[in-house]
């Protein structure tokens, strides 16, 4: 998709990520918008890598999606709690982008463009348990249901092997 980009999330385009329509997903699903702005925020004054971006096809946006370095949670699969690894945290594609593979591009050149700047490391994320579209989607993007669940979430991983 030669007119996909991603720019970091910052206070001066925060309002393009409100402009993402995500009003069919319910809250408990993926975090919004000022949630994310308020985890950047934590982020960058902690000094923790990662970014938080925001999708635009010209120029109009159409999706959020944060790949950042994970702070070690008591409900994080035992696989993770030995390495650092990224988690991935409020990814949204636009409701008229759906279907369309934007949301495949939007996730893996998140995900490039982080293992491009700090490295590569596997991947964690929470997908609510009814919402299995999303779930099918990770999973044909490489993650493997955990099993494990934090609330109503379930984790999936992203393993990078040890080389």
């Amino acid at each position: 998709m030669d007119d996909l980009t991603l720019e970091q999330l910052t206070h001066d385009n925060y309002n393009d990520a409100l402009a993402v329509n995500r009003d069919d997903i319910p809250e408990a699903w993926t975090d919004t918008a000022a949630s994310l702005m308020e985890v950047t925020d934590y982020g960058a004054e902690h000094k923790l890598i990662g970014h938080t971006y925001i999708a635009y096809i010209c120029e109009k946006p159409v999706g959020l999606i944060m790949i950042g370095e994970a702070l070690i949670w008591d409900t994080d699969p035992d696989e993770m709690k030995d390495k650092p690894f990224y988690r991935v945290m409020g990814f949204v594609v636009d409701q008229d982008c759906r279907n369309k593979g934007i949301g495949g591009e939007i996730l893996e050149s998140a995900i490039a463009r982080v293992y491009s700047e700090f490295g590569e490391r596997s991947l964690a994320l929470g997908v609510h348990k009814d919402n299995t579209r999303a779930g099918r989607f990770y999973e044909r993007h490489g993650f493997k249901r955990t099993g494990v669940y934090e609330g109503n979430d379930e984790y999936y991983l992203r393993l990078i092997d040890p080389v």
